[in-house]
């Protein structure tokens, strides 16, 4: 079966933006104008087609990105299949506690749609998905949203655009009214006014500007042709010689300004009261890219090691990313999947080069948030789902066997807060298991660990939100009751200085013994650096074999640190002498040696107890100000700045995590119920002295 649209005409784009930025509802419009629903869904009423859980609804903010297909035919063109556009939407989290969603949907997507909100233009997590973006080099184009509401100022939003984000920034449109006023927008490339009409907006008209309006009109669509003609000489040119430009030139110069990150192209309204979002599906079209826009994937071959390339196109071997695991309550597990080269057909047998194992596609489904439609054929460019594959995880390469390869992995930050948790029946115990083991395979920040001595369950993850969610699902989805200790925090153990130990095991009980011997330097890296092995035995000290062995060993005493028995990160540990014996030595005896070795070099290198800092903004009224800087500053909050936003302040702070549990209802109390916070991992930072004390006694339960 032929393709039934062009590759240049497919667009892959998700909707990121700060919580409550209005993310959703504007995804939500979207699916209605593109015709997928014929009805507009409401957050409010919990009748929104992305937010399907039953926990997304009642809290009415977006937990899992759901990937959607819908088509668009951009405004002023007959509506036929020529000038149809296909676009496969990605619906990502705007809370940071699911910053793992955002992450791999910024790493399958080829362009992005970025939603501030008018009154609070640049918020942290904005800035943090921003910077995801820049890092997955992602071009997007933003939307200033909410100018209906109290306080909106379309000038002051841009502004902090360009200030914290890019000075790229260039406005396509200017607000007609703001507040109760917002009538629509004025299109600066046409210069017309676009007013929406109908119950919901979905009558677009272009009429006069308003006369009040034209010389402001006139004097940004200056800025707008001088920034987007600075891109390219002839343009310049014709610029500085104050002759007109056409709109096509500066269209094709724009576009080619996005796709390389050097422009980004504003739009403005209000998704709630349906204006605005129609003239930004078309700036999809028109600036965004198509897969054939982006440079290859690269990847390896896994037998080699040599890099190899992947071009979005149908005839190239067939590789796809599986970027998301989701249960679902009526097919079991399914993993979406982006196709980056080749085609696939449902029945045909795949390579996952993650596991090594084959895997049968049985069914290939496209969805439409939780509706779904089988297809019977894949092509480049696409984004779609399957079901029942065995041994497929987040990040795994799916390809054609004959063409091996491994596409670059994504990867996600460690978890910062942990609790227990304990099955109330014997029954709950078994299917505890199982539905956490499920749950992780769906969401790589969640980690579960059994503590050996204890017997005890602890989940790990991104934030208190995150893992109440995760307990509430256990209940839900699993039927599991289970009960939950309090939150704690994931500290880890490093070391300040460079030392050196040897671990010696030696064993004689008649018959054949035991001997390893080693030598180990330690030295501290950088935060965040991680571990590393360094192998420099020379001369055969300690035969090649057992090298392994002695790494292995190493890195399983990582995991209990000296000071308190948290985990030992950010240091290098070099293997450097040795000795073996003929018969005696063995894997097993130099494994224990590594961690002998290991645990005493640690114990000379002055070792620390490291905690997570978070990065906090509170909004509050002034008359709360005082008090609530008094109390950051007794959590030991160090204050970075503080602004004002309307008739309210921010503050914005680092905190240390374990001084945080429970701040909600303190800051509640504290501001009669009106002041809020965002609170998102910034980095682990040395724990004071009196305070590791209290720790390493046990006394901070």
């Amino acid at each position: 079966m032929p393709r039934q649209y062009p590759i240049e005409k497919i667009r892959n784009i998700g909707i990121i933006a700060h919580i409550d930025a209005g993310k959703t509802t504007t995804t939500e419009r979207v699916l209605f104008y593109t015709g997928i629903t014929h009805k507009i869904g409401d957050i409010d009423e919990g009748t929104t087609v992305m937010d399907w859980m039953e926990q997304e609804r009642e809290r009415g903010i977006t937990i899992t990105s759901a990937a959607i297909t819908c088509f668009w035919t951009p405004l002023g063109l007959p509506k036929n299949k020529e000038n149809e556009y296909r676009f496969n939407i990605i619906d990502t989290p705007g809370h940071i506690d699911f910053t793992a969603e955002v992450q791999r949907s910024l790493r399958v997507l080829d362009g992005a749609v970025v939603v501030f909100d008018g009154v609070a233009g640049v918020e942290p997590q904005s800035e943090t998905v921003w910077r995801q973006a820049d890092k997955f080099k992602v071009p997007r184009i933003c939307f200033i949203n909410k100018l209906d509401r109290m306080g909106a100022d379309f000038e002051k939003s841009l502004e902090s655009i360009w200030q914290k984000l890019t000075q790229g920034a260039v406005a396509m449109q200017i607000p007609i009214g703001l507040e109760g006023e917002h009538k629509g927008v004025i299109d600066l490339l046409a210069m017309k006014a676009i007013k929406f009409e109908g119950d919901f907006g979905q009558i677009v008209k272009e009429e006069e500007i308003p006369q009040d309006l034209l010389a402001k009109a006139k004097e940004w669509r200056e800025k707008m042709v001088e920034k987007i003609a600075g891109e390219d000489e002839q343009l310049t040119e014709k610029f500085l010689s104050g002759k007109e430009i056409n709109i096509d030139d500066l269209k094709r110069v724009l576009r080619k300004a996005v796709l390389e990150y050097r422009l980004v192209p504003v739009f403005c309204g209000s998704s709630l009261k349906n204006k605005g979002v129609q003239p930004v599906l078309d700036a999809v079209v028109y600036y965004l890219p198509n897969p054939l826009d982006l440079p290859p994937v690269k990847g390896q071959d896994p037998r080699t090691g040599e890099s190899l390339e992947r071009k979005a196109d149908d005839k190239e071997p067939f590789s796809a990313l599986a970027f998301k695991i989701a249960t679902d309550p009526y097919v079991g597990a399914l993993t979406f999947f982006r196709v980056y080269s080749g085609t696939l057909l449902r029945g045909s047998y795949v390579l996952n080069t993650a596991t090594g194992e084959k895997e049968r596609i049985s069914r290939i489904l496209r969805m439409h948030a939780n509706e779904r439609e089988e297809v019977e054929e894949l092509y480049a460019g696409d984004i779609a789902a399957t079901v029942g594959l065995k041994s497929t995880g987040t990040g795994h390469t799916l390809c054609d066997e004959a063409h091996p390869i491994v596409l670059e992995k994504i990867s996600f930050p460690e978890p910062v807060i942990s609790i227990k948790i304990e099955p109330k029946t014997k029954a709950d115990q078994e299917r505890m298991g199982l539905s956490l083991k499920r749950l992780s395979e769906e969401d790589p920040t969640f980690k579960i660990k059994s503590d050996l001595e204890t017997g005890e369950t602890l989940i790990a993850g991104m934030g208190e939100l995150h893992l109440e969610i995760l307990v509430d699902r256990l209940k839900r989805e699993f039927k599991v009751e289970a009960n939950v200790g309090r939150p704690q925090v994931a500290y880890k153990e490093t070391i300040k200085q460079e030392a050196e130990a040897e671990g010696k095991y030696i064993r004689q009980s008649g018959g054949r013994g035991q001997y390893g011997h080693v030598w180990l330097r330690v030295v501290p890296k950088n935060r965040g650096e991680g571990f590393e092995f360094i192998d420099e035995v020379k001369g055969g000290t300690i035969p090649h074999e057992f090298i392994p062995a002695v790494e292995k060993g190493i890195k399983e005493s990582l995991d209990k640190g000296v000071v308190a028995g948290y985990p030992i990160v950010d240091m290098s540990a070099t293997l450097y002498d040795g000795s073996y014996h003929e018969v005696d030595s063995s894997e097993v005896a130099f494994k224990i040696a590594g961690s002998m070795a290991l645990q005493a070099a640690v114990k000379k290198a002055k070792p620390i107890l490291l905690e997570p800092i978070m990065k906090i903004e509170v909004v509050i009224p002034e008359e709360f100000f005082g008090d609530t800087i008094g109390d950051l500053s007794a959590r030991r909050g160090k204050i970075e700045q503080t602004s004002d936003r309307i008739n309210m302040k921010v503050i914005d702070a680092k905190v240390p995590l374990s001084e945080m549990f429970g701040y909600a209802t303190v800051l509640r109390s504290m501001t009669e119920g009106r002041g809020t916070f965002t609170m998102e991992f910034d980095k682990y930072e040395e724990v004071p002295g009196n305070i590791a004390q209290e720790i390493i006694e046990g006394k901070r339960r």
